[in-house]
């Protein structure tokens, strides 16, 4: 699979997490390397503009995505 479109710019990746090694390289192999479309950055990012992605939200925070995108 290819890597998510949105990755070279996502601040959460390229500022917060390092990718090596750990957490950062798991949730790459499965959000960025894998299905982005269960990414929660992912999610808000399509449905309301990547601005709104907040920074402190998490690949696997679906949940709260669904809430800010239900907030608009």
């Amino acid at each position: 699979m290819a890597d998510c479109e949105l990755l070279s710019g996502c601040l959460f990746f390229n500022d917060k997490m390092p990718m090596e090694t750990g957490l950062g390289a798991l949730f790459k192999k499965n959000y960025c390397q894998g299905d982005n479309s269960k990414c929660a950055r992912y999610i808000v990012a399509k449905k309301l503009g990547r601005d709104k992605v907040p920074t402190n939200l998490y690949p696997n925070m679906f949940d709260e995505a669904e809430k800010l995108i239900a907030q608009g």
